[in-house]
Formats: structure tokens, C-alpha cells, sequence
């Protein structure tokens, strides 16, 4: 075990190390910080500092929730169900030893009852996490590529990921929300005064902000979908068997796309939204085949060391 801890310690240094974190980190704060400006400018267009105030407030009630809540709000909205060990004793074997590899307690495991293949972890910290996975994932992937995806989601878990994801998500919801309240309160009339800004000051905000926070969004979800690979990779310490994992769950998301929940397909190892309209211009995670590519070539380096 001290050996398989040395080596996840050197992975994890091979893959950035601590400079490289704190500038993820750096990138992700920037990224919130722009959507929560984003909220606040909205708040202001609709009544200046009181709406500004009742902007913040609201943002600020969102990452509450958020925090104390997201993991049952995923689980509940995808209906999954907790499998205990007796019941799932593979999943629960490879969970445990990779949580003991990577330092944080096994999180229990739900069972989502979809034929899409997929994974998702949620919780606002390793403590308090959970992992999913569908029962469409189970019939496709063979034990090692299960393990590439599991050490991906416990990854998320590790770097808290989790949270940072779902709190874009809800700051990213309430602009797209308010702006709606906003271009609502044009057409009725309503509004800020035209001396304190214009309406097409107003309108243009209403228009641009929504699509400046799903931008945002989806930055800061494909920064920590590209962090979780390399970092779950390195747990595994096998890069190509997760390579091999997402491939399969490519194709198997085209085939079977779940858009249930829109909102919250970041979660996701793999977009599990159909490629209709907008859904392939605006994705929460990095093109596939450019995770596999470094995930390959982060296997050739492994194998000549």
C-alpha cells in the first residue's frame, strides 16, 4: 500500500504538481468570479443598488443550498438508489481501494436506472460525497476500464470539483434566470429608468449575460473535466484504460442521450445530452476525443518510465 501511495504521489506531481493545481484553482475562482459579477450587474440593471443588494443575496442563497444540498438534488433527480456492498460488491471493492489510494473515506454508491452509460459524482466535500453510476454503464465496460472511470469520479471528489461545478451551475441558472425576469420587465414596461442606463443598454445585458454565464460554465466545467482525467489516470495508474472507458461512453451517449436534466449534464464523465441545436455548439465538457488524446499520451509516457 505505501508503495501504491508513493506512486500516486508521484503521479500526481508528474501531472502538474502544485503549481499547476493552484493555477486551475486560480482559473476556476476567476471564472466564478466573472458569473457572480454577472448576477450583480443584472441585479443592478433591474433596480440599481437594490437590486443589487437582492442580487447578492440571492446568489449567496444559491451557493447555500448548493453546499448543504446538491448531492440529494442529483440523486433525487435522477432517481438513483444507494447499493450496498452484498449488492454491488465489484464496484464496492474498487471504490474502496481507490479512496484508500487517493486519502479520502469511500463514498457510497447509487445505482441510476438508465440504459445511457454514464457516471457522476456529487457532494459538497470527500466526506460528504456520493458516486452514480448507470446501469447502462455496468453492460458495456469491462472491470478495467470501470475502474479508469471510478478513479475519474473520485478524482472529482478529491479536488472538490463537485462543488465548484454545482455552484457554477446555480450561478450560472439565476443569471440566465433574472435575465429572463429582465427582458420580461422590457416588454411589460417595466424596467430602470432610460436617464440611468437605456433601454437598449438593458436589453443588450439581458441578451449577452445569458450567454456569457453558460460560456463561463462551461469553462470551468471542461477545466475540471481535463484536471479529473489526468488526476484519475494517475490513481489508476492505468491512463489508457480510461481512455478506452470514455470512448465506449461516447458512442454510447450518442446512441442513448438522456436530456432529462439539462442543468445539471455537467455532472456527467460524458455529456449525456443529444447533439441536437444547440446542445453540440454549447457543451459542459471537452471534446472527447482530445481527453483521449492526452489520456493516450500521458499512457505512452507511463510505459517508458
Amino acid at each position: 500500500m505505501a508503495t501504491r501511495a508513493m506512486e500516486w504521489s508521484g503521479a500526481r506531481r508528474r501531472g502538474g504538481g502544485p503549481s499547476r493545481g493552484l493555477a486551475n484553482w486560480l482559473k476556476t475562482g476567476v471564472l466564478l468570479a466573472g458569473m457572480t459579477a454577472l448576477v450583480l450587474v443584472i441585479g443592478q440593471a433591474i433596480g440599481g443598488y437594490q437590486g443589487l443588494v437582492y442580487a447578492a443575496i440571492f446568489a449567496i442563497g444559491m451557493n447555500v443550498v448548493s453546499y448543504w444540498f446538491s448531492d440529494r438534488i442529483a440523486l433525487r433527480a435522477y432517481r438513483a438508489v444507494p447499493v450496498s456492498a452484498e449488492q454491488a460488491p465489484e464496484l464496492y471493492e474498487i471504490v474502496g481501494r481507490l479512496s484508500r489510494r487517493a486519502g479520502i473515506p469511500p463514498p457510497p454508491i447509487y445505482l441510476v436506472q438508465s440504459p445511457a452509460p454514464n457516471a457522476f459524482a456529487t457532494g459538497r466535500n470527500p466526506e460528504h460525497a456520493a458516486v452514480a453510476v448507470t446501469t447502462g454503464i455496468l453492460g458495456i465496460l469491462d472491470r478495467r476500464e470501470l475502474e479508469g472511470v471510478l478513479a475519474h469520479e473520485l478524482s472529482h471528489v478529491r479536488n472538490r470539483d463537485t462543488l465548484v461545478t454545482t455552484v457554477a451551475a446555480s450561478l450560472a441558472g439565476l443569471v440566465v434566470g433574472v435575465a429572463s425576469l429582465l427582458r420580461w420587465g422590457l416588454v411589460l414596461g417595466g424596467g430602470r429608468d432610460e436617464r440611468e442606463g437605456g433601454a437598449l443598454y438593458v436589453l443588450a445585458l439581458a441578451i449577452v449575460a445569458p450567454i456569457a454565464a453558460m460560456l463561463l460554465q462551461f469553462a470551468v466545467s471542461r477545466s475540471r473535466e481535463y484536471g479529473a482525467d489526468g488526476s484519475g489516470g494517475a490513481l489508476s495508474g492505468d491512463p489508457d484504460a480510461l481512455a478506452d472507458a470514455l470512448e465506449k461512453l461516447e458512442t454510447g451517449a450518442r446512441r442513448l442521450p438522456d436530456d432529462r436534466h439539462p442543468a445539471s449534464a455537467s455532472l456527467w464523465i460524458v455529456n449525456p445530452l443529444s447533439r441536437r441545436g444547440l446542445n453540440h455548439l454549447f457543451s459542459t465538457h471537452p471534446p472527447t476525443e482530445e481527453r483521449v488524446a492526452r489520456l493516450r499520451a500521458e499512457g505512452r509516457r507511463t510505459a517508458w518510465r
